[in-house]
């Protein structure tokens, strides 16, 4: 059987897939800060280009606009690095305290079971609780410990301090250059339906980038504010982180909530409290469901959570955190691809038939 043009388009496209793969994937510990670099080009594309319409040249929208993301992001971070930094030598002070008090609120609850089920033995309950805790400790201890220690690590803070802000200079100032220099390339008969396509993905990546991103700062701020107002201490901290990881779907917030808990039932004497802690990450909720998520994110971006779930946690198996960076970029391009394949099936003589 003769192979057909269109059979031999396809292996070509095929076997280019997959060598960009495996190329991904063979250089994954060394494209973090190029991903990253890219990245950020693309998330302040739209304000190089208002500036532009200003009659400023690209070069300058770009160095104005990474000027005030700097002056804009910098202080940020080193208050809140320093507000965490107070917040975790006071913690890290107090926790033998926390643990001895968590051990004696959890003996009233161990006493009830031991009535309702008298077979039970206290004695190794309180033992499992103590090593769980005592192992957890070491564990936490040994991660930041190869944080710090790890040379490897080490290498990818600096190479993202230094690579990131160069790549994504040079991607902000020639990004309209890079896109045009794309689509030059595309094959005459497909072009047209690659565009479509293309322009689908980049309406998905803006609102759910974007907007998901603006919503993660906004929820990990409110978050922040209000457990550091009800006093929890690390509430700056696991509020902000909370905020911030609420890009895959409810983990967030189960996340800064079971933390929260925690700590205030260790910290706190009173039921007060911790009803408050609960209380943040209630009106948080609502205000993300009902504010935050409608009119920043939108409801028809296209990604399902459970999608965005699955690309995640399959992004960071095979990739890491390169792959946790990428994650939700794949999934938007396999769905809408995804999509048109369905679409063009339901045409083809194939469904009709």
């Amino acid at each position: 059987m003769a192979i057909t043009g269109r059979d031999k388009n396809i292996t070509f496209w095929l076997v280019m897939l997959v060598l960009f793969a495996g190329m991904v994937y063979v250089l994954r510990s060394v494209l973090m800060p190029f991903v990253a670099g890219i990245i950020i080009g693309y998330l302040l594309d739209p304000f190089a280009s208002k500036f532009e319409k200003l009659k400023m040249s690209r070069t300058w929208a770009t160095i104005l606009t990474i000027f005030l993301l700097v002056l804009i992001v910098v202080p940020s971070l080193i208050a809140l690095f320093g507000v965490i930094d107070s917040q975790l030598g006071h913690f890290l002070d107090v926790l033998p305290q926390y643990l001895s008090a968590f051990a004696k609120k959890i003996e009233p609850v161990i006493a009830g079971l031991q009535e309702r089920f008298p077979s039970l033995e206290a004695d190794k309950i309180r033992e499992t609780i103590r090593g769980n805790m005592g192992n957890s400790l070491k564990v936490v201890g040994n991660i930041l410990k190869r944080v710090v220690s790890g040379g490897f690590a080490l290498f990818n803070v600096i190479s993202l301090l230094l690579i990131t802000p160069v790549v994504a200079f040079y991607m902000l100032r020639d990004w309209d250059a890079f896109v045009k220099k794309v689509d030059d390339l595309l094959p005459k008969r497909y072009k047209h339906s690659i565009e479509k396509q293309a322009k689908e993905i980049d309406c998905i990546l803006s609102s759910f980038i974007r907007g998901q991103l603006s919503v993660c700062v906004l929820l990990g701020l409110f978050y922040a504010v209000g457990l550091y107002i009800v006093g929890l201490d690390l509430g700056i901290l696991v509020g902000f982180l909370a905020g911030i990881i609420s890009f895959i779907p409810y983990v967030g917030s189960i996340f800064g909530f079971v933390v929260s808990v925690a700590i205030a039932f260790a910290q706190f004497d009173s039921l007060m409290p911790i009803a408050q802690v609960v209380g943040v990450f209630m009106v948080g909720q609502f205000i993300e469901g009902n504010f935050l998520t409608p009119n920043l994110v939108g409801e028809s971006v296209g990604l399902h959570p459970v999608w965005i779930m699955f690309a995640l946690l399959a992004g960071g198996v095979l990739l890491g955190f390169l792959g946790l960076m990428i994650a939700v970029p794949v999934a938007a391009i396999i769905g809408v691809l995804v999509r048109h394949a369905i679409e063009n099936y339901k045409q083809s003589s194939l469904y009709k038939n």
